[in-house]
């Protein structure tokens, strides 16, 4: 199982950005799915996520202005950010929790992170 994130990159502030999140391989289910952030010399945050009930939480940083929404047929997550500041510039990582399958047997869910993806702010 892999994800892979696209979507990151440069923007001035009050712009938009849009990742998405495709997660691929032998996926019997995923439970969560979501995004994280990591600013430099910052501990890594939930920015917003899937819960396993279908309910969607967000940061109160992002509240209002983030977006998550999904394919569950591509088993994709998309994050649209919009009135983009600079304290939102981080390395947003992809985060999901997967059972996978392989020889017919079903395995525990697992927690799987994507290689992350820089998103500039510029003021």
């Amino acid at each position: 199982v892999q994800l892979q994130a696209s979507g990151g990159g440069l923007v001035q502030a009050g712009g938009s950005l849009r990742l998405s999140c495709a997660a691929s391989g032998s996926i019997f289910s995923i439970n969560v799915m979501g995004w994280y952030r990591q600013a430099p010399g910052k501990q890594r945050e939930l920015v917003a996520a899937f819960t396993s009930a279908g309910t969607t939480n967000y940061a109160d940083s992002v509240k209002g202005r983030f977006t998550i929404s999904r394919d569950n047929a591509k088993n994709t997550v998309y994050l649209a950010m919009n009135s983009l500041k600079p304290e939102d510039t981080a390395v947003y990582y992809c985060n999901a929790h997967i059972q996978s399958f392989t020889d017919g047997s079903i395995h525990p869910e697992y927690d799987y992170w994507g290689p992350g993806t820089l998103v500039t702010v510029s003021s």
